[in-house]
């Protein structure tokens, strides 16, 4: 994975990045100034899980490219996606039936990096995730899977659906995640297999949960009903090693 930071300068075009979607990993902001403008954008970056510093002016200053910074300075880094061939390739390369882990709308940066962590443990060749409604590769993202990320490929998609359609051709099955289905011990994991782990509150959304294969759900004793989404995913995925492995 290649890391490449480029910089944003001057309010209305720190805003605007926010606005479009734009992953903003650190927000410098001039130290003493409140204004309108300004309180806007430390909030745009508290929403966003930026890191936000305030820093005088000289810094700022130091820190400019264009020499107008207005007392905001925002970094984003550019993480490498990798594409879907990549993770077929890499399952390919181990002489491996494929394992992906395929993320409907995760949006908690913590989450997406702890999934990553625990795809690589558990062996998985990649995981996809959706371009829209859903994190990006992120600093956050990268610190929170402890190193995986340069290890786990991960690719983004247009569209989820009819990335799941095109993988049905190449031979895999999809396992979605949710409360209503069937144990995960009396389901079949073994094979080329993707595994659908939904949005932290909404889960698995209409159509991707039409377009899997079969609905897998963890056995639960507690008094709650849910899990937090990675650790959902790192219990799924551990029954596919189980599977893979020990049967």
């Amino acid at each position: 994975m290649s890391v490449q930071e480029t910089t944003i300068e001057g309010r209305n075009a720190v805003l605007e990045a926010f606005r479009s979607g734009k992953t903003i990993d650190k927000l410098f902001l001039l130290d003493g100034c409140q204004d309108g403008p300004i309180r806007t954008l430390a909030r745009e970056a508290k929403k966003h899980d930026t890191i936000l510093k305030y820093v005088t002016r000289e810094r700022l200053d130091q820190m400019s490219e264009t020499g107008s910074h207005q007392g905001a300075i925002a970094v984003s880094a550019a993480y490498t996606y990798a594409t879907v061939d990549d993770i077929l390739a890499k399952a390919a390369e181990k002489q491996e039936d494929p394992f992906i882990l395929l993320l409907d709308g995760i949006e908690d940066p913590h989450n997406l990096g702890a999934i990553i962590r625990t795809a690589n443990l558990a062996g998985a060749h990649g995981v996809i995730i959706p371009k829209n409604r859903a994190v990006g590769l992120t600093a956050t993202v990268a610190k929170t899977s402890a190193g995986a990320l340069n290890y786990t490929p991960v690719a983004k998609v247009t569209n989820l659906v009819q990335t799941m359609e095109a993988l049905k051709k190449k031979g895999l099955w999809f396992a979605c995640a949710d409360m209503d289905g069937q144990p995960m011990y009396r389901m079949n994991l073994a094979g080329p297999l993707g595994l659908v782990i939904g949005n932290e509150g909404k889960g698995v959304s209409r159509l991707v949960r039409e377009a899997c294969d079969m609905t897998v759900s963890i056995p639960m004793a507690g008094d709650i009903d849910s899990l937090n989404a990675s650790v959902a995913a790192g219990v799924l995925a551990f029954e596919v090693v189980r599977q893979r492995k020990f049967k």
